[in-house]
């Protein structure tokens, strides 16, 4: 079996994995999607019941790039502010295929910090 096709199917479990654990904890909460590139971080909560993303936020909208890690935590920080301009509170975080190490936990907790609520 090619490489490249093993690393996506194992992202693909993993992915499956995380998701069925939070739809079957919480059912008709938003969801704090986070997914992670070698360059950028991208934030997303979506509402799963009508399918659509209801605010978003892209590490490209950081001007101050300091580090990676720093970026995301501001970033966390950004979403929040979006969120509660939009009155939404409390979420679910998603990983995706991702460990909640580095960057990722950088993210939730900026978005914690900023008053987001899982």
């Amino acid at each position: 079996m090619n490489i490249q096709i093993k690393k996506q199917k194992t992202k693909a479990r993993l992915h499956k994995k995380v998701r069925s654990k939070i739809n079957n904890k919480v059912t008709g909460a938003l969801r704090l999607s986070a997914y992670r590139s070698n360059k950028e971080i991208f934030l997303q909560i979506i509402d799963d019941a009508s399918g659509k993303t209801l605010v978003s936020a892209h590490s490209k909208e950081i001007k101050d790039s300091k580090s990676k890690t720093e970026d995301s935590f501001v970033l966390g920080k950004l979403l929040a502010q979006k969120a509660k301009d939009k009155k939404i509170t409390k979420v679910v975080f998603d990983r995706g295929s991702c460990r909640y190490h580095g960057r990722v936990k950088a993210a939730a907790e900026g978005a914690r910090d900023g008053g987001l609520i899982f």
